[in-house]
C-alpha cells in the first residue's frame, strides 16, 4: 500500500490487500454532521448508491445518522435503480431527533443527581426519540455498519457492529447485544461534558484476547469510552484498510482564529484540544485527497466537507450553493440542540448538493445530476 495511507491506520491487524468494495464515512458534528449527513445519504439513495454500499464508518454525529439508517434498513424498498423508495422512513426520525435538545438537560441534570450519568441520559434519550431498544442484531449483514469510540483506556477505536465489539488492544466479542442506543452514546460522547460513557461486560463475552496488551479486567469489564472523534475524526480507519473505494463526508467544525485566547486553565485547554483536534482532521484530509489522487495508492473515492468551497468541485450542477451560505450553516454549533425547521432542511439540501458535486467531479461523473434539492423551496 502506498506510504500515504500509512497515517490512516494505526491498527496493527490492518490487513494487507485491499477489497474492491464501496464505503461511506460519517464525520463527527453533532447534529450539525448528522444533518449533513442525512443530505449525503440522500443523496446517495438517489444515485442509486445505497444497494451498493459494503461499509459506513461513522463518529460522533455521523453515527447518529448511520445508526438510524443502518436501524432501518431491512425496512428500506428499492426500485430497479436502486432509489430507496421510502428513504422518509430515515429522514422523519432524523429530523425528529434534530427537533428535540438532549445535551442540556442531561448535563444539568447529571449535575443535580450525579447518580445517574450524563451518557445514561443522553441513552434514554436516544431510545426515546429514534433507536427505541434496538441492539446491533438489528443491524443489517450489508452494509457493516461500523460505529466507533475511543477507548480512554486502551487510547484505540472501540468498534460496534453487529458480528463484533472490538478493540485491537483488548480482544472481541462476538453477536453483541449492545443497544444502539449505547453504541451511539458512547461514539458521541463529546468531551469534556458528555464523556465519559462507561460500559459493563462480562470477561468471559470476551474472544481472541490480546493478553500482551490490555486483554484481561478491568479492560474487559468496565470501559471506558469518548467520543470517536477524539482518535478518529472523520471515521476513515476502519474502511480504508479494507474498501478499495471509499467516500468520506465530513460535517466537521472548522478551527476559527483567535486574537486573545482564554488564559485560565479549563478554557484554555478547550482551546488546546480544539487546536489537536483542527492538526489530525487536517492531516487525515490531506492524506485522503492525496491517496485518491496518487496513481500508486489503490484507493478511489471523494471527499467533501461543510468548509470545502462549492466551486472546488468542477462538476457542473443545477443545485446552487452560495458560498456565504454554507459558510453560515458550516458554523452552526457543535450541540445536540434543536435546531429550526428551516435551518434542518438547508444543512439536509448542503449535504445533498455537496455529496452530488463530489461524487460527480472525482468519483463517477456518470452519477446522478440533480435537479433540485431534497427540499427545493428551500435552497441552501
Amino acid at each position: 500500500m502506498a506510504e500515504t495511507t500509512i497515517p490512516l491506520t494505526s491498527d496493527p491487524l490492518q490487513q494487507e490487500k485491499l477489497e474492491d468494495t464501496l464505503a461511506v464515512c460519517l464525520s463527527g458534528g453533532g447534529y450539525r454532521a448528522m444533518l449533513f449527513h442525512l443530505g449525503t445519504l440522500w443523496y446517495l439513495s438517489d444515485a442509486g448508491y445505497l444497494p451498493k454500499l459494503d461499509r459506513v464508518s461513522s463518529v460522533s454525529g455521523g453515527s447518529i445518522t448511520a445508526g438510524v439508517l443502518a436501524t432501518r434498513w431491512k425496512k428500506l424498498t428499492f426500485d430497479a435503480a436502486g432509489k430507496a423508495t421510502n428513504f422518509n422512513i430515515v429522514v422523519d426520525a432524523i429530523r425528529k431527533l434534530a427537533g428535540t435538545t438532549i445535551d442540556a438537560g442531561s448535563v444539568i441534570g447529571g449535575i443535580l443527581t450525579p447518580f445517574v450519568s450524563i451518557s445514561d441520559r443522553i441513552i434514554k434519550s436516544y431510545r426515546k426519540v429514534v433507536f427505541d431498544s434496538a441492539t446491533l442484531q438489528d443491524f443489517p449483514d450489508r452494509p457493516v455498519f461500523v460505529i466507533n469510540a475511543t477507548n480512554v483506556q486502551t487510547g484505540s477505536l472501540f468498534r460496534f457492529s453487529k458480528s463484533i465489539i472490538g478493540d485491537w488492544r483488548i480482544g472481541t466479542i462476538p453477536n453483541p447485544k449492545t443497544g444502539v442506543a449505547e453504541a451511539v452514546a458512547a461514539s458521541s460522547a463529546f468531551p469534556p461534558v458528555l464523556s465519559p460513557a462507561r460500559l459493563d461486560f462480562q470477561h468471559s463475552q470476551w474472544t481472541d484476547l490480546n493478553t500482551g496488551e490490555c486483554g484481561r479486567p478491568p479492560f474487559t469489564t468496565r470501559v471506558v469510552l469518548s467520543d470517536g472523534g477524539v482518535y478518529d475524526n472523520m471515521g476513515i480507519e476502519n474502511p480504508w484498510k479494507r474498501c478499495k473505494r471509499v467516500l468520506v463526508s465530513d460535517g466537521g467544525g472548522r478551527y476559527q482564529p483567535d486574537e486573545n485566547p482564554h488564559a485560565d486553565w479549563a478554557r484554555h485547554a478547550l482551546r488546546i484540544n480544539a487546536t489537536i483536534d483542527n492538526q489530525v482532521r487536517s492531516l487525515r484530509k490531506r492524506q485522503v485527497v492525496k491517496a485518491f489522487i496518487d496513481e500508486k495508492d489503490e484507493h478511489s473515492g471523494a471527499y467533501w466537507s461543510m468548509w470545502t468551497k462549492p466551486a472546488e468541485y468542477p462538476a457542473v450542477t443545477a443545485l446552487n450553493i452560495p458560498e456565504a451560505n454554507a459558510r453560515e450553516l458550516a458554523e452552526t454549533p457543535t450541540r445536540l440542540a434543536e435546531l429550526p425547521a428551516a435551518t434542518q432542511e438547508r444543512i439536509i439540501n448542503f449535504g445533498y448538493g455537496m455529496a452530488e458535486r463530489a461524487i460527480r467531479s472525482y468519483y463517477d461523473q456518470a452519477a446522478l445530476a440533480a435537479t433540485a434539492f431534497p427540499y427545493p423551496q428551500r435552497g441552501v
